[in-house]
């Protein structure tokens, strides 16, 4: 009965892969909308339940224990709509997909206050209910501030819980195309490794050796130029800064990255009569899914913007010409 929903009631029986592990931290990941904090919260207030008993964060699960998430209604939305540009691919009674402009912060944040997709969504939207918390409606899955491309929006709690519970189990196949320096190890490879906070930088993250969360995604080389290569990444889960992180990770850090990217891009890319791009060349190109609701296969793709294309039209424009 792993997953089983019941109204507002979510319920998972405990598997081996996941004995052992933290309360908060299962939590966590199975709900993809809440942070470790915001799960640990929920603890303490009883939310959640382990054997029908109230648990602390840390407690560690057993097989087949059940853990009871007893989600609390939606916060009343007071983040304020704003008209602002929304290209939005799909939208049903359910779910929508929008193709994020780069630039554009997903929620509210310190800094962020308005002027986010968020604030958009509350226009576009107007049947949109106060999921995942006031501050983040809708956002089931996010993209960095500078990077492009579709998001999936839920339209109600229970296609909130649904389409998280899709991500969790790897049912949304999500693409990205990236240019980055060099060339990867080889034309395809998966690459597997533990991802956390860089412990030298709290702002940035980082391949740990042992501890970390899980992070896997494959690499496949579309085309090489002479410095560098145009990539289309597969995402199989979706860490913070994953896609960035592990490119760095191979020595192929994506062009225009400001907080992984190259030691002295600007100058390098100046030497090669390049202009530097102002944001990291990462755009979610394609995503696909089985409706939660109706069960129709769905697919969307989103041409590059122009900031992507005109970077890839200079290096094609270089290869013809006589070294």
């Amino acid at each position: 009965m792993e997953g089983k929903l019941t109204g507002a009631v979510r319920r998972w029986r405990i598997a081996s892969r996941d004995a052992g592990k933290r309360l908060d931290v299962f939590i966590r990941g199975r709900c993809p909308e809440l942070s470790r904090t915001a799960a640990a919260r929920l603890i303490r207030t009883g939310a959640i339940l382990v054997a029908r008993q109230a648990a602390k964060p840390g407690r560690l699960l057993r097989v087949n224990e059940e853990v009871e998430y007893q989600a609390p209604p939606p916060a009343t939305v007071s983040t304020p709509a704003q008209n602002l540009p929304l290209e939005i691919l799909y939208e049903d009674g359910d779910l929508a997909v929008i193709n994020k402009p780069a630039g554009l912060v997903t929620h509210p944040a310190p800094g962020h206050p308005a002027g986010t997709l968020v604030n958009a969504l509350l226009h576009h939207l107007r049947d949109l209910s106060g999921v995942g918390g006031e501050l983040r409606p809708g956002i089931v899955h996010r993209l960095d501030k500078d990077t492009s491309g579709l998001m999936l929006v839920a339209k109600h709690d229970r296609a909130h819980r649904a389409l998280a519970d899709l991500i969790h189990e790897r049912s949304v196949k999500r693409a990205y195309d990236a240019v980055v320096w060099g060339r990867p190890p080889a034309a395809r490879q998966e690459i597997e490794t533990r991802m956390g906070r860089d412990p030298r930088n709290r702002k940035r993250f980082a391949v740990l050796a042992s501890r970390g969360r899980l992070a896997s995604t494959t690499v496949q080389v579309q085309r090489t130029f002479r410095e560098f290569s145009l990539l289309r990444v597969q995402l199989q889960t979706g860490r913070t800064h994953q896609i960035r992180v592990h490119c760095r990770h191979l020595g192929i850090p994506v062009v225009g990255d400001r907080m992984y990217g190259a030691a002295g891009e600007a100058g390098r890319l100046a030497k090669l009569h390049l202009v530097r791009p102002p944001r990291q060349l990462l755009h979610a190109v394609r995503l696909a899914l089985r409706h939660p609701f109706t069960g129709r296969v769905l697919s969307w793709e989103a041409p590059w913007p122009r900031d992507f294309r005109a970077f890839v039209d200079s290096l094609e424009r270089r290869e013809t010409r006589t070294p």
